[in-house]
């Protein structure tokens, strides 16, 4: 008798028949019950058969051999596959749930100052103001400003052929028209994708990037870097860079110097005193916290992002463990680009300035750990650690 399909109790994520660990946030599932009928005979030759049908041949063992000589060449064992689309819904999810979040947190914060200032609407109508000024700003000469920050010059056709072909080659697997590109003349190993829409996007590397990594690894980092451009993360990330610095803005002004004239208002007020107090408190308390709770948001919105990016990339290469190859080199080596900074450091494909040696999530790290990326990516090939 076939066993149903898992649920995960911890994440609530579908995991395929016969899965001993969830495929979304590996926690461990118990031990399936198996027979010795000819059912788990049965599917046990299928897991050991190869692709063309040969049994006793692993799919993953890279050639004939024996599973022992598979055992000492690899360290990699066959897994339940996370499929692309399921990885991808997840973290739209996510992401939508936190962007909702993102601009209910500001909307608040304009509510709260305005209220303590006697009219909620104009504090709610200012804030919206400040945000189409910034997000204007930045919508139109972001592009720029970012490449100029990075020293990022347009790729040359001839010295580099192979990358433009890259990009050539992503751009119709992902259903785009290609980017411009541009290549950043240091060691470093890293890329970044920018613009407000696709017709308007880039995608910059590094050199460094170019000298270390075989062409399936960087193709895997193209697609990543396409899949950004797809679902429309360039402009995402303006939009959220934008709410953030709004909140800091509207924060830092209220607690410099507004919060001193309204409470000269609330002791000229009568028998109000107490609900004015009230709203001071209030205030002063969504001042302070909001920018902390923003950046928060900002940061678990750019990790979901990431997590989804890698996930598109996988889809348009069919080829997870190129990409997963590519991080494992990258977050191995040199990660600085020239230009580094706060602002921008969410765009890379890792952090250039997180510590190599991250090893767990943080509230306010930018990408999720590279080691638990790329485990992800190995569960799209169906391949686990072991």
């Amino acid at each position: 008798m076939m066993e149903p399909e898992r649920i995960c109790r911890k994440c609530d994520t579908l995991s395929p028949q016969g899965a001993g660990f969830c495929n979304m946030c590996h926690a461990p599932f118990p031990p399936p019950i198996t027979g010795a009928g000819p059912e788990s005979s049965s599917a046990s030759a299928m897991n050991n058969a190869d692709p063309l049908g040969n049994p006793g041949v692993s799919a993953f063992s890279g050639g004939g051999g024996t599973s022992g000589e598979a055992s000492k060449t690899s360290s990699m064992r066959a897994a339940p596959m996370l499929f692309f689309k399921d990885a991808e819904q997840q973290n739209v999810r996510l992401s939508i749930i936190l962007f909702v979040s993102m601009f209910a947190l500001f909307a608040l914060l304009g509510i709260g100052i305005g209220e303590f200032f006697g009219d909620a609407l104009a504090g709610v109508g200012l804030a919206a103001i400040l945000y189409v000024i910034l997000a204007g700003t930045a919508f139109f000469n972001g592009s720029k400003i970012v490449l100029s920050f990075h020293e990022a010059a347009k790729a040359d056709p001839v010295k580099h052929q192979q990358l433009l072909n890259i990009v050539e080659e992503m751009s119709i697997a992902s259903g785009l028209l290609p980017p411009k590109v541009y290549v950043m003349p240091v060691d470093g190993m890293n890329a970044f994708a920018a613009g407000r829409n696709p017709k308007d996007a880039v995608v910059a590397v590094t050199q460094g990037l170019l000298d270390n990594l075989n062409r399936e690894e960087l193709q895997g980092v193209i697609a990543h870097e396409m899949a950004h451009i797809k679902s429309r993360d360039t402009m995402f990330n303006i939009h959220i860079a934008v709410l953030v610095g709004a909140i800091f803005l509207i924060s830092n002004a209220f607690l410099r110097g507004s919060a001193l004239r309204g409470g000269r208002r609330m002791r000229s007020s009568g028998g109000s005193g107490k609900a004015q107090l009230i709203i001071m408190v209030l205030a002063l308390l969504l001042a302070v916290l909001a920018p902390l709770a923003a950046k928060i948001l900002q940061m678990s919105i750019s990790r979901q992002r990431e997590y989804l990016a890698d996930a598109a990339a996988a889809g348009f290469t069919r080829n997870p463990l190129g990409l997963a190859s590519a991080l494992s080199k990258i977050s191995g080596g040199n990660v600085e680009v020239p230009g580094e900074n706060k602002g921008t450091q969410h765009m890379f494909i890792i952090n250039p300035l997180s510590k190599l040696n991250e090893t767990k999530s943080d509230l306010m790290a930018t990408h999720p750990p590279t080691p638990l990326r790329i485990k992800r990516l190995q569960a799209m090939a169906g391949l686990a650690q072991g």
